[in-house]
């Protein structure tokens, strides 16, 4: 609930626990560029303070360009260089930092479910104990408030301050250590006014019962404690429920598989130790560790976490396959192309944790008020110590209601009031097949007016069909093959996989996006693609169709006419979208009759044809300067620049790397419903993180007055504290409920619709 820091005995311990120079580099992930990534485990981060004293100290360090704390999976995401000013970097000093500079223990990260199922254990363990003793204390209480006589009353208040001594040590450690290593590196978090709060209310039980008191308030003490710990651990198993769909994804990676070795002998190795170029084996029932390349074998795999589509997919040697997938029928021999670290599920996952680890603006926002919090909460509780010390004159009453001040006035509410929404909303959103890579992305989406479609491979399915194959001699049909098979354009492909025999190979080949593809043969320039870029001619055909020209040293030597069909869901995605009074277009490379048909085939509000990528990309940017908010969505290595510029952008899983790259948000199902989903998700969470903020400032407006005016024990304000923060994350799970029952992302296959007039039937 409340901030924690470090659980740490002294920084000496901590160093002497830290790892070595050689693992921190084989862990780190090579970003190229003389830039590395290393993940480091936290576990003792609970809140936005938490993270500004990390990511402030690691920012600090010249070799550190990026860092970013995660606070569900307690992971701190650092991006730093190898060398600056000359100067080898020693990766250990970022881990020192941590230690040093603001008293966390940090370690390699391993297995944040690991540490998340220790972390349940002790919060249990601590409840138990503080309730145990909260019961105890209870019991003689009852004998006391039944008008014991004086030496019985000092004799149970006694026998209660031993009992909640143990227990107060035991259960509020998790303050204790937090508070005292934020004051002596001289800065407060949330866990010290509980702290102060906790140990204050023993102190003035225990002074009473020295001085022969009729009152004490060891029972509430305890309890205090006891509903705080209760607090924490269902926040600490509701961030485990809003997370449920990463630790379900990491579930589906094994823990190891059989590697086999030069003479086929066989060894098993943790999924860690696997690296490209080892030869595994895969059984019939087991999960693919890591991607790979069939070398020998068939059998049908479940690839649903790729795609969505629970149809087996069949493989045999030479295909690729990806980490996640479930072997259901045969046995595979697989050679590894990526590291764990490097494959599919690692890269899904890492998407999921950063939607929570952005920097929103509602979470910039909260961060902020919740550093200046601390300080406002203890010039509160001083504030109202001494004005009903010296106005009332009764210290002791005055120091109880200071106590409650402290309790009441915790921001825990305010700090969980953005992460928990959107660590949901990005659950939700992979449940239906779209991964998001931030929640500032979220919250950009929500506020987008203007959606903005690349045609080929976003618009339609992007396996276009050959109109005229046999038009065309099988001598160029074999060049062009040769051409196409350097480019992963759709187009491209068709060619390419259409042609069975030995294609020629070129020279010094190179693709142009938005363009073609250019290639020699004997010194000859072969060109295939648009007709200005393969002939120099600006002449376009009317004909309602894709083309695509082959030309050598600038003389047309065939034009190859594809047909596509719509990507599911497109029509009824571009309702939604208008029913929303959002305004849509196509940008697209292809030629004008074809943009035109498509646009009034979806009933889009504007087209524009024939665009380079800087065409596409000036054209978003022109949409921006006329005052709207542009989301693109787009596939190709040509569409990257304009997702860039755009307000926000998405990309269906089957675009190129680069596309993927620069888009926001990435769609895994082929239907295109995605769009108007994540749209209606990022508004329904910005909703909701609005009234998050609502519900913790409300909260603090009723309460503080009430703690103020003397109305509030320590242990109501310790109730009232909690409750606040249960209904914030209470209320973002609501994410999970909305609109249930009603079919979310529509998974029908591609209707067949064809692009061509005269293929379409009535």
């Amino acid at each position: 609930m409340s901030c924690c820091a470090p659980g740490t005995e002294g920084a000496l311990e901590l160093l002497g626990a830290l790892p070595s120079a050689e693992e921190l580099m084989l862990s780190a992930r090579d970003l190229g560029d003389g830039r590395k990534q290393t993940d480091l485990g936290v576990p003792e981060v609970y809140c936005g303070a938490c993270i500004a004293t990390i990511e402030k100290a690691l920012h600090d360090l010249p070799s550190v360009e990026r860092a970013r704390v995660n606070l569900s999976t307690k992971r701190v995401s650092v991006v730093w260089r190898d060398v600056v000013n000359g100067e080898v970097t020693d990766p250990v000093e970022i881990v020192r930092t941590i230690v040093t500079s603001t008293g966390y223990s940090a370690h390699l990260f391993n297995d944040a479910e690991e540490a998340s199922d220790a972390m349940k254990a002790k919060l249990l363990r601590g409840v138990a104990v503080c309730g145990f003793a909260a019961a105890n204390i209870m019991l003689l209480s009852v004998s006391v408030w039944s008008g014991a006589d004086a030496s019985t009353r000092d004799m149970f208040h006694w026998i209660s301050a031993m009992i909640a001594a143990p227990a107060l040590i035991y259960g509020g450690r998790f303050y204790y250590q937090s508070a005292w290593n934020a004051v002596r590196r001289g800065r407060t978090n949330m866990d010290v006014p509980i702290a102060l709060a906790i140990t204050l209310s023993y102190v003035v039980s225990l002074w009473e019962t020295m001085n022969h008191g009729q009152h004490a308030w060891f029972d509430a003490t305890v309890s205090l404690l006891f509903f705080l710990l209760i607090g924490r651990t269902l926040d600490h198993l509701m961030r485990e429920r809003a997370r449920a769909s990463i630790s379900g994804l990491a579930r589906l990676s094994p823990r190891g598989a059989m590697v086999l070795g030069a003479d086929d002998s066989r060894e098993y190795r943790p999924v860690s130790d696997i690296r490209p170029g080892d030869r595994i084996a895969i059984a019939a029932g087991d999960r693919i560790p890591v991607d790979g390349v069939v070398e020998s074998g068939a059998s049908d795999l479940d690839v649903s976490i790729v795609n969505g589509e629970s149809a087996p997919h069949p493989v045999s040697t030479g295909d690729a396959v990806q980490a996640g997938m479930l072997s259901l029928t045969g046995s595979l021999v697989l050679r590894a192309t990526a590291a764990a670290r490097d494959s599919f599920l690692s890269e899904i996952m890492t998407l999921m944790e950063a939607a929570e680890g952005s920097r929103a603006g509602y979470r910039r926002l909260a961060d902020r008020v919740a550093q200046v919090y601390s300080p406002a909460v203890h010039l509160l509780a001083i504030t109202a110590f001494l004005a009903w010390g010296i106005f009332g004159g009764d210290w002791k009453h005055a120091m109880l209601i200071a106590i409650a001040v402290l309790i009441i006035t915790c921001p825990c509410a305010l700090g969980l009031a953005v992460p928990v929404v959107q660590v949901v909303a990005a659950g939700r959103l992979f449940k239906n097949g779209i991964m998001v890579k931030d929640g500032s992305a979220m919250e950009r989406l929500a506020n987008v007016d203007m959606v903005v479609f690349d045609k080929t491979g976003t618009l339609t399915v992007g396996r276009p069909r050959l109109l005229n194959a046999g038009e065309v001699n099988a001598q160029n049909m074999t060049l062009a093959a040769g051409l196409a098979a350097h480019s992963r354009h759709p187009l491209s492909q068709t060619l390419y996989t259409r042609h069975t025999g030995v294609v020629p190979s070129f020279e010094n080949v190179e693709e142009r996006p938005g363009e073609g593809l250019q290639g020699f043969v004997d010194g000859r320039c072969y060109r295939l693609g648009s007709r200005r870029f393969a002939c120099g001619s600006d002449h376009i055909g009317g004909a309602a169709s894709s083309e695509v020209v082959l030309s050598v040293d600038g003389a047309e030597l065939a034009t190859f006419r594809f047909e596509d069909r719509l990507r599911a869901g497109s029509e009824a995605a571009i309702r939604d979208l208008h029913s929303r009074h959002l305004s849509t277009a196509i940008l697209s490379g292809d030629r004008a009759a074809v943009v035109e048909r498509m646009a009034r085939r979806l009933s889009l509000d504007t087209w524009q044809a024939d665009l380079s990528p800087r065409d596409k990309t000036d054209a978003v940017t022109a949409f921006a300067a006329d005052g709207c908010k542009v989301m693109m969505v787009g596939d190709g290595i040509n569409d990257a620049p304009a997702l860039r510029a755009a307000h926000v952008s998405m990309a269906p899983a089957t675009a190129a790397d680069i596309g993927r790259q620069a888009a926001d948000f990435v769609f895994m199902h082929e239907s295109l419903s995605a769009v108007p989903f994540a749209h209606d998700m990022s508004r329904r969470a910005g909703s909701l993180i609005r009234q998050n903020f609502g519900l913790a400032i409300g909260y603090n407006v009723i309460a503080v007055p009430i703690a103020l005016a003397g109305y509030a024990t320590p242990l109501i304000a310790a109730v009232a504290m909690s409750t606040s923060s249960l209904i914030v994350v209470a209320n973002a799970l609501r994410l999970n409920h909305m609109r249930a029952g009603e079919k979310e992302v529509i998974r029908a296959e591609s209707a067949d619709l064809d692009m061509a007039p005269e293929a379409r039937t009535a």
